[in-house]
């Protein structure tokens, strides 16, 4: 089996309202997706999604991905798919870096590689765990109030997980955290997402001067260096996200016991092939997981999916699910989706999900 072709479309995601993270300072109101579909000689097409959460959020951008695919793709051409280590070092040694560029066409590549084998990608990936993964809800920041208001409106959709984003000011982020967390429910978590926001000085004052909470707090700071010294001086746990990119990264969090927790974001690691090996060593190593993308339409959601659910339970805490916050759907009905709060991956081969062309248009790239 060979890649005969590799086609791109930009989609354009609407959220339905703004949305803010950091303690209010990053600012959100759409995203710029780029789908990818690789076809082969043998008639089987796989796709994959990039989705860089805007401009602002990490190094990495929606033009970008296009950008780098006019580097990688013609190397592809004649490629073997089902090949995704070989597919990933012919990516490595053209484009060092740039793992969000790679993403959608690893994906792409093993959506093609389970098909062949006749399997959902999950248990081409090794596993189907067999109880659906709960979606942590997104919680814009906001005044107390407000973002209750946000998490109740997430609980009547059937979430039971809640990403709290604080991180303005240490006063403000001590009432939202007590606010929210009195009016926790029986079986619900609800974690605090700083998004690098806070200095040590600041994380360390804030996570010291609440109690009680039955969860944790993720990237509290903006580098590892920062968040090991918060990990000196507090007690709750901590997760690691937008820290974590590379196996090194993920080798010295756990050789300087930084964090409990890892998020691990599909389109910033490089894929589901780099994914897989960090899952592994969490795994080995008993670091907890939650499974994300970092953005897009239900195609990523439904690749998140598949790799949550190769995760035993106690070791992965949920998922992040974007279709519930954007306006534009390319598959409609398709591919995993929001049932009581959790999603599971699609039984057909592959990914199981794949867009309507004429919902997208014409290709913004095409390499054959």
């Amino acid at each position: 089996m060979k890649i005969e072709r590799v086609s791109a479309w930009r989609l354009d995601l609407p959220l339905h309202k703004p949305y803010w993270l950091s303690g209010g300072r990053l600012r959100f109101e759409r995203l710029d997706s780029t789908l990818v579909r690789i076809d082969t000689d043998a008639d089987v097409s796989g796709w994959g999604e990039g989705c860089p959460w805007g401009v602002t959020y990490l190094p990495a951008f929606g033009k970008g991905i296009r950008a780098g695919l006019a580097e990688l793709a013609p190397l592809l051409l004649g490629k073997d798919p089902r090949q995704a280590d070989v597919i990933n070092r012919v990516m490595d040694l053209a484009l060092p870096g740039h793992p969000y560029v790679k993403s959608a066409l690893d994906i792409a590549c093993w959506d093609i590689a389970a098909q062949a084998a006749g399997l959902p990608l999950c248990e081409a990936l090794g596993a189907r765990e067999p109880e659906p993964v709960p979606i942590a809800s997104s919680v814009s920041t906001g005044t107390p109030d407000e973002m209750l208001a946000e998490v109740q409106r997430f609980r009547d959709l059937g979430y039971r997980v809640h990403s709290a984003k604080v991180g303005a000011d240490v006063k403000l982020d001590i009432a939202r955290i007590n606010h929210l967390a009195a009016n926790e429910l029986d079986g619900e978590i609800i974690f605090y997402d700083v998004n690098r926001a806070w200095l040590p000085r600041e994380a360390i004052t804030v996570m010291n001067s609440v109690d009680g909470l039955g969860s944790w707090f993720e990237q509290p700071c903006e580098t590892l260096d920062e968040i090991a010294q918060v990990r000196r001086q507090t007690s709750y746990p901590i997760g690691v996200d937008e820290g974590l990119h590379t196996m090194q990264d993920l080798l010295r969090i756990q050789r300087d016991g930084i964090a409990e927790l890892v998020n691990i974001k599909l389109n910033r690691v490089g894929g589901l092939t780099k994914a897989r090996r960090m899952r592994d060593f969490c795994l080995e190593t008993g670091i907890t997981m939650l499974i994300m993308d970092t953005g897009g339409s239900v195609i990523a959601d439904t690749a998140v999916a598949h790799f949550a659910q190769t995760i035993p339970a106690p070791s992965c805490l949920g998922v992040w699910s974007c279709q519930d916050m954007v306006a534009c759907d390319p598959a409609p009905g398709a591919g995993a989706r929001n049932v009581d709060g959790c999603l599971s991956a699609p039984v057909q081969p592959g990914l199981g999900v794949a867009p309507e062309l004429d919902r997208l248009g014409k290709p913004a790239l095409v390499y054959e």
